[in-house]
């Protein structure tokens, strides 16, 4: 009997597909659920954190178990670390993608292609024999929202005030934000932390710009190639709210893309993937424009 191949890309992109449907129309994505659960995923054996369409899976998998430790691995990085993965728990499913050479049988030229391979990997809540190292907070100069400020500022971006709406502008190339005091809390964010997620948002569409990461998308996605760039926009923000330890507020005016993402997902199940990725490219951009 032939069983079915399993899809790691249809998979990740039904799980994301089902958090958003799950918010019962509000605009809550995986990472606005869980109060205080502000860092990227982390990897047991590598201490790396998790990148791409990863951070996305691990995060909706956590917060549909309810996990909050952050760190995760396979089966044999957990047995490697002392750990044994209980029996019965079900794994989540990251993707890392392996070049393979492919040979034409018309030509004796041959082409690089990129194959996905899904990795099953477990929390720490899905293990025994692992018990957490104490962390203790960072000591920075700079309190976090302060660092916020200074990662904006080494990038050179415009940032002007004023009005009643956040938008980055093309023909000016300069981000325009409300004033500060316009800004409000919400249950898991103070109006600074809602200033900074705002502001980290529109910075990442400042990188959409030609000389910085020249994102075009219409060619892909065609009129739905604005609600795409909001898409990267807002998860470029929470990788880079996740970095600097502020906790992401959801952006209430973004709900109407809500549709538009959940017709894009259904339809193109490498769309996640290819937001994800463009996300992690302007996050890793900015990052080299921070000095030393």
């Amino acid at each position: 009997m032939k069983t079915e191949r399993f899809d790691i890309h249809q998979h990740i992109t039904n799980q994301i597909i089902a958090s958003i449907e799950n918010g019962a129309g509000e605009f809550r994505l995986p990472w606005h659920r869980s109060a205080g659960n502000i860092m990227r995923p982390v990897n047991i054996a590598s201490k790396n954190a998790y990148r791409g369409v990863n951070v996305l899976t691990l995060w909706a998998a956590a917060d549909a178990c309810g996990y909050g430790s952050g760190t995760w691995g396979t089966y044999k990085q957990w047995a490697e670390a002392g750990a044994q993965v209980r029996e019965g728990e079900r794994a989540a499913y990251v993707v890392f993608y392996k070049e393979i050479i492919v040979g034409s049988e018309h030509s004796d030229e041959s082409e690089t292609r990129l194959f996905a391979r899904a990795t099953p990997v477990f929390a720490a809540e899905q293990v025994e024999g692992y018990e957490a190292p104490t962390v203790e907070e960072p000591t920075t100069v700079f309190p976090p929202i302060e660092a916020a400020e200074t990662f904006v500022t080494n990038t050179g971006a415009i940032v002007n005030h004023g009005g009643s709406r956040a938008y980055y502008r093309p023909s000016t190339d300069s981000i325009q934000l409300p004033p500060r005091e316009a800004f409000v809390g919400s249950p898991t964010s103070t109006p600074a932390e809602a200033y900074a997620s705002t502001k980290l948002h529109e910075l990442i569409h400042w990188t959409s710009a030609e000389a910085r990461c020249n994102r075009q998308l219409g060619k892909r996605f065609g009129d739905d190639a604005y609600a795409m760039e909001e898409l990267i926009a807002e998860l470029g923000a929470a990788f880079l709210c996740a970095d600097l330890r502020i906790t992401d507020a959801p952006r209430p005016d973004h709900a109407q893309y809500l549709d538009c993402w959940l017709r894009v997902l259904k339809a193109d199940k490498k769309a996640i993937f290819t937001a994800s990725s463009k996300a992690s490219e302007a996050v890793a951009f900015l990052a080299t424009l921070q000095g030393a």
